[in-house]
């Protein structure tokens, strides 16, 4: 009744409306036309703070219908939460940008195939020159480690297999260039996707993302492009593409929030090097959101929060005034030793993917580096592998950059993901499981030869530790260690000065390298243990697949026991172990590692702060009776409430 006293006092007051009026008096029947409806209703969505349509407003009737109304709006304004995975922390309230893609209408039509392919060959130039455009405004902010997604973009660009395939239909059956690629492109994710090969079903991803936009350039529709953005904006997507997170303008981007997605998906490692807030995995998210509704991105705790109150704005507003704080305090911990409150110190170093990284890892106050992955230097090569003059200047480069500290360098770590320009692999049912890594190596010693003798170069310049990836045996590791001594001897007979002190060990990525830990630190200098592979090759589950993705659990006690075993091998022979997977910079695993003894902690620049302060408050003996109760839980998340409890006391 309230309401109805408010409405006919506004109808009153802008329609000039009888006294006598009723909830279901008829507006017609008091004189009043559409244009007086307007302006009557216009009144009533300031009052009552909500937007309704141009149909919902020229369908009221009667007062009734305007309390209808506001009761359907407002239920539609109300604040709406969704769950999903905080992938990259931070928090941001702004306005939604709902990343809508071209809708293309492809249908066959018989065409002249000189035309179709005169056609065909612009828009190819056109996709090229896109990536390219992409990749440069991208370089401004990621590492080379997330450009590279752009080089195999560039390459599939290229892919005369693609091509051809549809130029061959294009003169078979004179039929457009769109329907043509339409066609090849479905074919081939088809084919893709039904693959076992981990590997090959990554690259339906890849065919996808390119061939859209070569069929957007054969279309004429324009992508649209997240560099563009000039109002602060948290952008919502069914999926963001590595050209999408490339594009983002940080300055107005200031989140996202996907449908799809995990911590380890391209998007979500692209977000934390750009230190964007991303929340992904966001079920429902693209049909609860409207363009220009207001959101917060919780992405603290996973949470989206659409349409907020005003006092669910000023609480997140001051819970990211919070989070800035401490991020700033964090500072401060910049030039502190990684030590336990008991004493016990342990090393927090970056992950990189070139020289211009190293300035990351010092302003975050990084004790190392943890690992430098040198296959970026051959992916960016354009017709040759890279000679030992390019690369002893980049190693030269890191180690002198880092001033003395530790410097890990893997190996040429190339195959499975990893694919070059200049070589053809040979095909493999598995690449990951096949020639890659330091099997590549062994194979192609001049290859290896020319990286050894750059990196023992350059060795003078700083403190040199080189690690060997995707070790299996113990004789493979002495088969690699060997051609370092050769490559090391034939410096020295040349006169050329190399350092005494350089430390060579064993990537531990193959559980089987995990079980025969105590034998190869015999032999090795070192463990660096690369989770990212340790957990899906343990579990048997491919990290990028969602539906096996529950799978991906480092903090299962069966990866753990794995862990634990590499740590106790090492030391038994006096040796030192390190951990440079995703693993290393996670919250919750911090804890349980410190307390299995991981001696090294390499991860992201930007997560080394925070580990500091994570490691500083906690007990290390305390932390080690937490890891003995941790590795005898039945699942992961018994481990992760053990961690929680324990930590929280």
């Amino acid at each position: 009744m309230e309401r109805f006293a408010f409405l006919k006092q506004l109808a009153m007051k802008y329609a000039r409306l009888p006294a006598e009026i009723m909830e279901d008096t008829l507006f017609s029947s008091v004189g009043m036309d559409s244009y007086d409806v307007v302006d009557f209703m216009l009144n009533v969505e300031e009052k009552f703070g909500i937007t309704a349509g141009d149909d919902e407003i020229l369908s009221v009737n009667c007062i009734r219908d305007v309390e209808e109304l506001i009761t359907q709006c407002m239920k539609e304004d109300e604040a709406i939460m969704l769950k999903g995975i905080a992938a990259s922390q931070g928090i941001a309230i702004a306005k939604v940008y709902k990343l809508e893609q071209p809708v293309l209408d492809i249908k066959m039509v018989e065409s002249d195939p000189d035309q179709e392919l005169a056609k065909l060959d612009s828009a190819f130039a056109k996709t090229v020159e896109d990536i390219e455009k992409i990749k440069e405004v991208a370089s401004k902010s990621l590492a080379p480690e997330e450009l590279a997604v752009f080089d195999a973009h560039l390459m599939m660009a290229g892919d005369p297999e693609l091509r051809g395939q549809i130029e061959e239909m294009i003169k078979n059956d004179k039929v457009n260039a769109e329907y043509a690629t339409e066609q090849v492109a479905n074919m081939m994710v088809t084919i893709f996707e039904s693959m076992e090969d981990a590997y090959m079903r990554e690259r339906a991803a890849d065919i996808k993302d390119v061939t859209f936009r070569l069929k957007c350039n054969l279309c004429g529709k324009i992508i649209p492009n997240l560099a563009t953005l000039d109002t602060p904006v948290v952008v919502i997507a069914k999926d963001l593409t590595p050209s999408d997170t490339g594009s983002l303008n940080k300055a107005f981007a200031k989140g996202f929030a996907t449908e799809i997605g995990g911590r380890t998906s391209h998007s979500a490692i692209m977000a934390r090097s750009l230190e964007i807030p991303a929340v992904v995995g966001v079920k429902g998210i693209l049909e609860a959101a409207k363009a220009g509704d207001e959101v917060i991105l919780d992405a603290l705790s996973g949470e989206v929060i659409l349409n907020p109150t005003e006092e669910q704005k000023a609480e997140y507003a001051a819970k990211g005034e919070e989070y800035r704080k401490q991020k700033e305090a964090l500072k401060a911990l910049k030039n502190e030793p990684s030590i336990s409150t008991d004493g016990h110190k342990v090393l927090l170093v970056g992950n990189i993917g070139g020289p211009k990284d190293v300035e990351g890892v010092n302003e975050n106050g990084g004790e190392g580096v943890g690992l430098f992955r040198t296959e970026f230097l051959y992916m960016k090569s354009e017709d040759d592998f890279p000679d030992e003059e390019t690369q002893f200047a980049a190693y030269k480069q890191v180690l002198e950059g880092m001033n003395g500290k530790p410097v890990v360098i893997r190996t040429l770590d190339i195959g499975g993901d990893k694919k070059l320009k200049y070589y053809e692999f040979a095909e493999e049912m598995n690449p990951f499981l096949g020639v890659r890594a330091v099997r590549f190596c062994l194979i192609r010693k001049d290859v290896f030869r020319t990286q050894l003798r750059a990196l023992l170069r350059a060795s003078v310049y700083g403190k040199l530790c080189i690690v060997f990836p995707m070790i299996a045996t113990v004789n493979e590791f002495k088969n690699a260690k060997a051609c370092y001594d050769e490559a090391r001897a034939e410096l020295i007979s040349e006169g050329v000065k190399v350092a005494d002190d350089v430390e060579v060990g064993c990537m531990i990525e193959i559980p089987a390298a995990a079980v025969l830990a105590d034998q190869l630190s015999k032999y090795a200098d070192f463990f660096s243990i690369g989770t990212n592979d340790l957990v899906q090759y343990s579990m048997a589950a491919d990290r990028m697949s969602e539906p096996v993705s529950y799978l991906y659990q480092p903090l299962n006690p069966s990866v753990l026991r794995l862990i634990k075993m590499t740590i106790d091998g090492a030391h038994k022979n006096g040796k030192w172990c390190g951990m440079c997977g995703e693993m290393a910079g996670d919250e919750l695993a911090a804890p349980v590692l410190l307390g299995l003894g991981l001696d090294e902690f390499s991860m992201s620049a930007t997560s080394i702060l925070r580990a500091r302060q994570i490691i500083n408050s906690l007990s290390y003996e305390e932390m080690k009776a937490m890891a003995d109760k941790a590795v005898n839980c039945d699942t992961s998340e018994e481990v992760a409430e053990l961690v929680k409890s324990t930590v929280s006391a």
